[in-house]
């Protein structure tokens, strides 16, 4: 076993690049009449293999055992390279043009000597003149242009005791102009055979073509004695071509481009940005063994389950080794045309046809694996990204359906922040035993219902689901026992219920409740009263004793995502498969009454009573009046300022204040008198919606806010035109009086639209700025691992953190995030 101790990157001598070459390029044909690679040209077979039955004449080896051997090319002329032309400007200007030395005292600094260069040289005492340097790759000394042969000869007399002076720790300065250009093996830029049998070459070797045709030619013309400006633009051609294959973005320098217009991609377009080498292929790859397509939602599933589309399924393979146990298993599968591939055991890959599926089944003997299609209750793993916590990718068990999405339970989408408006997610097949048992224990969406981060429920009911358990556990709520068994019935829950005539709502979702169960938490229509009696009057404490629901009704806070105190005391009562049947059942149970029982919305349903609509618009002219006040007084100088605030701090304040509370006030009139419709029913129940969303459809929309403040920006001393210079009344400064559903005026629209505007923004840029932050993390902490002794350690062994966490608790295995060691389980 080595042990690597440097990395040295030295810049590559000519030596170097004729001694690593197999081949001198001295032809731009590719191939000959044949179609076979030309001697000397830039598919010489010297250069490695990329054709099936071809051979590589340098190490004898075939297509994927060859890696590819170098060549290289003689230019007729030197060449600048373009990734270094700011260097070579540099050391132009402090190189010395007599005695080549770098005019630089010991005292001095290398930066100084670069900034004001010597007029005069300090070692020959020889007259400096001005160089200057014309993007992309000209210098000129005076007004005289510096031929590329002039700059090399220059840095070639440059001693090797100044190269420490300049940083230079590998290799010479005149090594920045070419004169040798390497030629990369032919393995590196394969071509493609198109359908019509034509070639398809790469890039790379288009590029190249183009240098060694202009390099021919210009060593041609050169021969003959062609005139000087024939030369220099020859010259300047294949200094064009050499720059844009090893940089084909080059500031000043047109693109080189296909015959189709497609920019060609040069060396360092390969390497750089997310597509390219790095991030796009070894960091990342594309996987086989994998599918993606769009994601919709189906309830009847479980948050355990993905459904996967047929076409998918028989694309998708498992590995099966034959032995004499799985025999019969297998040659089942071959009746029911479910099998794709047999690999032999000389690892030769066959694919089952009709024609050999007969022969194949005489041969098939214990060693051959058989790669089956995908089937219900296969362990895969799902994803969707960007995947920015672990439970971004979890395993899930197949159930193949009809159609071309991908099946998912709702409740599921909180882990991998999905959404149906179009979002794609991938699915992996997991490949060996190992993989998939590991991803059963591990990954399986009911053991990371607990969120790693805060250590409540992440998975929950979502939606209509929280909507229809919360309508059926009201007080009033009576079926039949027929009504009952055909409500079970369409939630597809099979369980035995007691014989009696009547059900209540809360017994019906008792049903689903494990029978040791016991506890006491409050739901959201708890907030803001403080007596225990007047909640329970309110139904707004949850009582659940032997697994009965006694009180209270089922709302978000009960079984939904991020808050589920249930969830939590279910899993912690009767463990996580338990909890797992229960979410797959009630948020089956929850649509299925709602079905039921009808929900609908409407915009009748916002209508406010004239009497109540008046009292709303008192409320926000009161409240305008005040703000109106407040500004007088600010004129006045006579305004209250508060603590660590300027005067006109303290009046947007107030200002904000004020209104704010009239708004408030606003509230409580429409949740008093907004008839009981679904629309209260949805918020009430914390499914989705808000009093505040009803009030500003209703009544009254509130004030819009940039940056969280009023809105200031616009006009000078004012917002809009139509506005008196230094009005600061509510309405010029982005208060909007009016509901959407009475209509705003232009003004009130154009503060709502401003209002909008800030938050596209703003979560677009969050999103990216937090994207690029994530990554910057992980690429830095990616070493990090807890140890067995409990200790956060890096690759090298040093600690981190002496306790992982600070404080050893994992948060998924915590009772949010808190965990009681004293009645911690002994293992």
């Amino acid at each position: 076993m080595h042990t690597i101790t440097q990395i040295d990157f030295n810049l590559l001598s000519p030596e170097i690049v004729r001694n690593q070459a197999k081949v001198r390029v001295v032809t731009s044909d590719l191939y000959d009449a044949d179609g076979y690679p030309v001697e000397g040209g830039m598919m010489d077979l010297r250069m490695g293999v990329i054709d099936p039955g071809l051979y590589c004449r340098t190490c004898g080896g075939g297509i994927g055992d060859c890696p590819g051997h170098f060549g290289y090319l003689e230019l007729a002329k030197p060449v600048v390279n373009v990734l270094y032309t700011k260097t070579v400007y540099q050391l132009l200007k402090i190189t010395c043009r007599k005695c080549s030395k770098i005019m630089k005292k010991e005292s001095e600094s290398l930066k100084k000597v670069l900034l004001a260069p010597p007029t005069k040289c300090p070692h020959c005492g020889a007259k400096q003149k001005k160089v200057s340097f014309v993007k992309p790759y000209l210098y000129y000394e005076d007004k005289t242009e510096l031929t590329t042969q002039i700059i090399r000869e220059r840095f070639e007399e440059i001693p090797n005791s100044d190269l420490k002076k300049l940083g230079i720790n590998g290799g010479r300065p005149e090594w920045l102009v070419f004169t040798l250009l390497p030629i990369p093996p032919v393995t590196m830029r394969p071509s493609i055979t198109l359908e019509g049998g034509e070639r398809s070459e790469d890039d790379l070797t288009h590029k190249l073509v183009d240098i060694v045709r202009i390099n021919q030619s210009l060593r041609e013309n050169m021969d003959i004695g062609a005139p000087d400006f024939i030369i220099a633009d020859l010259w300047e051609l294949l200094q064009y071509h050499i720059s844009t294959y090893l940089d084909n973005e080059l500031t000043g320098v047109p693109l080189a481009r296909h015959r189709s217009g497609r920019s060609l991609k040069g060396l360092i377009q390969r390497l750089k940005s997310k597509e390219g080498r790095i991030r796009g292929n070894l960091l990342g790859k594309r996987v086989n063994f994998s599918a993606r397509t769009v994601i919709s939602p189906d309830n009847r599933i479980s948050i355990d389950e993905v459904g996967v589309p047929e076409e998918i399924a028989k694309e998708l393979t498992i590995a099966l080794y034959v032995s004499p146990e799985n025999m019969k298993q297998i040659k089942d599968l071959f009746k029911e045309d479910k099998v794709n591939y047999v690999i032999r055991p000389d690892n030769r890959r066959i694919r089952v046809t009709a024609e050999n599926k007969k022969m194949i089944l005489e041969n098939l003997t214990t060693g051959w694996t058989v790669e089956r299609q995908l089937e219900d209750g296969d362990i895969v793993l799902f994803n969707r990204q960007p995947s920015l916590h672990k439970v971004s990718i979890m395993a899930h068990k197949v159930r193949v359906m009809p159609y071309n999405t991908f099946r998912m339970n709702p409740s599921v989408c909180p882990p991998y922040n999905a959404d149906f408006d179009g979002d794609e997610m991938n699915l992996h097949a997991l490949q060996t035993e190992e993989a998939r048992t590991e991803a059963e224990f591990l990954m399986i969406v009911h053991n990371n219902i607990m969120s790693p981060k805060f250590g409540g429920p992440i998975i929950g009911l979502d939606l209509d689901q929280i909507s229809g358990t919360y309508l059926l556990t009201q007080k009033d709520v009576l079926l039949t026992k027929e009504e009952t068994m055909q409500l079970l019935a369409d939630a597809a829950i099979d369980i035995d219920i007691p014989d009696q005539k009547e059900f209540t709502g809360k017994e019906i979702f008792s049903l689903l409740l494990p029978k040791e169960l016991e506890t006491e938490f409050e739901n959201s229509a708890a907030q803001g009263i403080d007596d225990y009696e007047t909640k329970r009057k309110n139904d707004s404490i949850v009582k659940i004793k032997d697994g009965k629901l006694l009180e209270g009704a089922i709302d978000s806070r009960g079984v939904g995502a991020n808050k589920g105190k249930l969830l939590i005391q279910i899993q912690k009562y009767a463990g996580k498969e338990k909890l797992r049947d229960f979410i797959d059942r009630a948020g089956r149970l929850g649509v299925s009454y709602l079905m039921r029982r009808g929900f609908s919305i409407g915009i009748a349903d916002l209508d406010l009573t004239t009497v109540s609509l008046k009292s709303a618009q008192e409320e926000i002219r009161k409240s305008r009046k005040t703000a109106n006040d407040m500004i007088d007084q600010f004129k006045k100088g006579q305004i209250n300022v508060l603590p660590g605030m300027t005067p006109k701090e303290s009046l947007e304040a107030q200002v904000m204040n004020v209104l704010a509370n009239g708004v408030s006030k606003v509230s409580e009139i429409v949740e008093n008198n907004l008839k009981q419709t679904d629309i209260l029913n949805m918020a009430k129940a914390g499914a989705k919606g808000s009093i505040i969303n009803s009030t500003q459809m209703a009544a009254v929309v509130g004030q819009e806010t940039i940056g969280g403040q009023r809105i200031t920006r616009g006009y000078y001393k004012r917002t809009l035109p139509h506005v008196p210079l230094g009005d600061l009344s509510p309405m010029s400064h982005g208060f909007v009086s009016n509901g959407f559903k009475q209509g705003l005026t232009p003004f009130e629209l154009f503060w709502n639209i401003m209002n909008g505007r800030e938050g596209l923004m703003d979560k677009s840029l969050r999103t990216r700025k937090s994207g690029y932050m994530q990554r910057r993390l992980v690429n830095a902490l990616q070493d990090l691992r807890i140890t067995y002794d409990n200790t956060v350690r890096d690759a090298t062994g040093t600690v981190v953190q002496f306790k992982a966490g600070e404080d050893g608790i994992d948060p998924s295995k915590s009772d949010q995030g808190k965990f009681d060691w004293k009645k911690r389980v002994k293992i």
